[in-house]
């Protein structure tokens, strides 16, 4: 796979916050090549100083060699203070800004300074608080006013997905839920807490507690994976329920199959079983964020909700555990056979060959030594004298 790179920004709206100090940022979707879907907070002061940079990377593209060539969009200067009405009234540039900035030439749109200043940040996975202050008020952009160009060329429709019971947030990044709440998913996460809106409160919530309306959410599953990916524990977890598996940091799995509520069925040497998604690391690749785990929490199986009420008649297709056992089982066996039958035409070839080349080579024959009669007859005077 080629260098990251974004595909889309979307202004969500903005939020006012109280710590260190009152202050405002605003709320970007940001959809990534690999289809992954990140939401990024960004002080206005910290965008301007991000276009000047961009402005001084690329003379010719912003206008300062010739006004007439200049397809970097303009950025009006941030004022002396920022309140919220004026925080308000700069959402829809903003929002133009991006559309244009994501749309020009890659060697600008795709530029290292364009991708690392919109990367996921420590601070917009877990903002800097403080519990005696008040908590920080959010601001969405109405739907109405998103209707823009963006819109028609490649539109960002948040999914409505409904709560099936009651959820207890346990962290003030998250968000409670009452049965029969409908909230608009912002972002899906593998590890199973999705980034969710109802009304003017955000957070994270258990995709377990979730259902969509229009029916169950299996086809949005990944068919299970037999042969299965090599991942890395990054952080211990000692089973719960008997389905589930028990491992150290460090200990080397296979995922056979990717599960919405973050609890994936991987194999361990021959045994199969649940375990945390948001514990595993794809082989060979590095996890800048491997300290956070360990003050993480696993989000809740689907399996544990107790009052869980769908409105479907129809529930999710489930695979038993015994399903995956038994094909797990059979992939396993079958690539045993096949490099048992591998072997076994390899040494075969090495038999057939073998008699070839431990075959003595032929000596060649030794001629018959000539009759008197015929030296006589055919030799020269001095070979003749010789035999006389």
């Amino acid at each position: 796979m080629g260098d990251a790179f974004i595909r889309h920004i979307e202004l969500l709206g903005y939020e006012k916050r109280f710590f260190p100090s009152q202050h405002y940022v605003y709320m970007f979707l940001v959809k990534w090549n690999d289809l992954s879907e990140k939401v990024v907070y960004r002080r206005f002061t910290e965008i301007y100083e991000f276009h000047k940079v961009l402005k001084e990377m690329f003379p010719i593209e912003s206008g300062d060699i010739n006004i007439e060539n200049r397809i970097i969009p303009h950025l009006p200067a941030p004022k002396w203070f920022d309140g919220q009405r004026s925080t308000e009234n700069r959402q829809g540039t903003l929002a133009e800004y991006c559309y244009t900035l994501v749309n020009l030439p890659h060697k600008i749109s795709r530029c290292l300074h364009v991708v690392s200043f919109f990367k996921v940040r420590h601070d917009d996975m877990n903002p800097v608080t403080d519990s005696q202050i008040k908590k920080p008020e959010v601001f969405l952009l109405p739907k109405d006013s998103k209707q823009s160009l963006a819109d028609i060329t490649g539109p960002i429709v948040l999914q409505t997905y409904r709560a099936i019971a009651d959820y207890e947030k346990s962290s003030t990044s998250e968000m409670a839920l009452k049965a029969g709440d409908m909230v608009d998913v912002v972002e899906k996460s593998e590890n199973g807490w999705w980034f969710c809106q109802l009304k003017n409160k955000q957070g994270w919530v258990p995709a377990a507690y979730l259902e969509p309306m229009d029916g169950p959410d299996e086809s949005e599953e990944q068919q299970p994976n037999y042969a299965g990916e090599p991942y890395v524990v990054q952080k211990s977890y000692t089973a719960v329920e008997e389905d589930e598996l028990t491992l150290k940091e460090g200990d080397t799995i296979e995922v056979i199959h990717k599960l919405l509520d973050g609890w994936w069925v991987i194999r361990k040497d021959e045994t199969m079983g649940y375990y945390p998604s948001m514990y595993l690391q794809k082989a060979g690749e590095v996890n800048p964020v491997k300290s956070e785990l360990r003050n993480r929490s696993a989000p809740p199986r689907r399996s544990t909700i107790r009052n869980a009420k769908s409105i479907h008649k129809q529930g999710r297709k489930q695979i038993s555990q015994e399903t995956y056992r038994r094909n797990s089982k059979k992939y396993i066996q079958s690539q045993r056979n096949m490099q048992r039958n591998s072997q076994n035409k390899a040494s075969v070839i090495i038999e057939k060959n073998e008699p070839q080349e431990n075959k003595a080579k032929a000596q060649p024959a030794v001629p018959p030594r000539p009759s008197k009669d015929l030296i006589l007859n055919r030799c020269t005077e001095e070979t003749r004298r010789k035999i006389l």
